[in-house]
């Protein structure tokens, strides 16, 4: 056999195997989830209603069928991009109409996001509009939602194409060694991105408005110093512009750290649970959970990196994925839309590792929070929190081991309950 039919067997399997695992999975959770969707798990009865259960457990239903549409549609995009040919016949009407060179490259990048954005349309629209309609939780109106999907659409062209040129140029012009080169862009792009993101992009979306409570402010500045944390201030976004679901997250890096409350979040717990809900955040940044995570991603692109810079340089990498490679002219970019199509498809084998990690890092995170504020505050926020945001208290184990990147709510609670105080 062939290596272009070796690397197409193998791609067509895997994309096989994960739609059937997929699919397996999602069936797991909708069967389990439906089968205790009648009472209330007794850890709960106390403090969850039957109705809100059950709220919890339809939500989580409809988003996995809506899933497993998307799962479907989504596998047919991409045998269509590859096998199917829609990413050869993209490279040839561009070739056609501009000959090979850099500028050709480059639409045919931004012809492919701007192709793949229009197909997602339907899914992002549906989840939107019906299945977070249905269960209360969207603020958005089509307006709104279309002014974000300009913005991104903006942004994107403003930052993605002089990063995609920049790349393209130096897998041209750095020899054979240029994937190194080009993951140290990337890397110093990435970090950067760490500090300019809260200062300049999000507020492009939300607002960000200082924390006006005082009493809460003075609260968490206190929480902060006894931490050993400080941060450039506190903000209040209005996440309910958009959505009903709550959040925190503390963000940015070095002085342009910041802690950000959502407004839903601060309309639904008192001053001792946000309180814990800030501890929590805290617990990842004094366990260094997120520069862990980020070391990680600079060491999987780096081998990403080194891997693509093999494959581009492999004809049988092209045909084998439904692509004839110019012998002309340069096909870096066609290299990398192809391993952005396909390695997603083995990477997914991964998911049940970096789920456990994270789980693991909610944990530490959770500890933390116990010490250094009110543990049955946080056990009350994170309670209200799950039932607002329709999670559902009884998942399929085997689906929480594969997916889940937060512990479900029995474990999450029991582990605080039983932590020393």
């Amino acid at each position: 056999m062939s290596e272009p039919l070796i690397l197409a067997a193998l791609v067509a399997a895997a994309i096989v195997l994960q739609v059937l695992l997929k699919t397996w999975l999602a069936q797991r959770q909708v069967r389990h989830v439906q089968a205790n969707r009648g009472a209330v798990p007794p850890a709960f009865q106390s403090a969850v209603s039957l109705a809100a259960h059950q709220r919890a457990a339809d939500y989580t239903v409809a988003k996995s069928r809506l899933g497993s549409l998307e799962l479907l549609y989504g596998t047919l995009v991409l045998i269509g991009w590859t096998f199917g040919g829609g990413l050869h016949a993209l490279n040839q009407i561009l070739l056609a109409i501009m000959g090979p060179g850099l500028a050709q490259q480059l639409v045919l990048i931004g012809g492919f996001a701007a192709v793949s954005a229009v197909l997602d349309l339907p899914f992002s629209l549906y989840q939107t509009f019906v299945v977070e309609q249905r269960f209360g939780f969207n603020r958005m109106t089509l307006w709104l939602w279309l002014a974000d999907a300009l913005k991104g659409a903006l942004l994107s062209t403003l930052i993605g194409l002089p990063l995609a040129a920049l790349v393209l140029w130096i897998m041209q012009a750095a020899g054979s060694g240029w994937w190194l080169w080009a993951w140290a862009v990337w890397t110093g792009f990435m970090l950067l991105m760490l500090v300019i993101y809260p200062v300049f992009i999000a507020p492009l979306f939300n607002k960000f408005e200082p924390l006006a409570d005082e009493a809460l402010k003075t609260r968490v500045t206190a929480l902060m110093r006894r931490c050993g944390f400080s941060a450039q201030g506190f903000y209040v976004m209005d996440g309910s512009r958009r959505s009903a679901h709550a959040n925190a997250y503390f963000t940015g890096f070095g002085a342009a750290k910041r802690v950000v409350f959502f407004d839903t979040l601060l309309a639904k717990l008192d001053a001792a649970e946000v309180d814990a809900v800030l501890a929590h955040e805290l617990g990842h940044f004094h366990h260094k959970h997120i520069a862990k995570r980020v070391v990680v991603m600079l060491a999987t692109s780096l081998a990403g990196f080194a891997l693509l810079g093999w494959l581009a340089a492999q004809p049988w990498f092209y045909s084998g994925l439904g692509v004839q490679p110019a012998l002309d002219g340069p096909n870096n970019a066609l290299a990398l839309l192809l391993f952005l199509l396909v390695v997603p498809v083995f990477t997914y084998f991964l998911a049940p590792l970096m789920a456990a990690s994270s789980r693991r890092h909610e944990f530490e995170a959770d500890a933390y929070a116990a010490r250094h504020a009110d543990g049955d505050a946080l056990r009350s926020a994170l309670l209200k929190l799950y039932e607002d945001n329709a999670s559902t208290l009884t998942p399929d184990p085997l689906f929480v081991r594969f997916y889940y990147s937060h512990p479900p709510a029995g474990e999450r609670l029991a582990r605080l309950a039983a932590a020393p105080v």
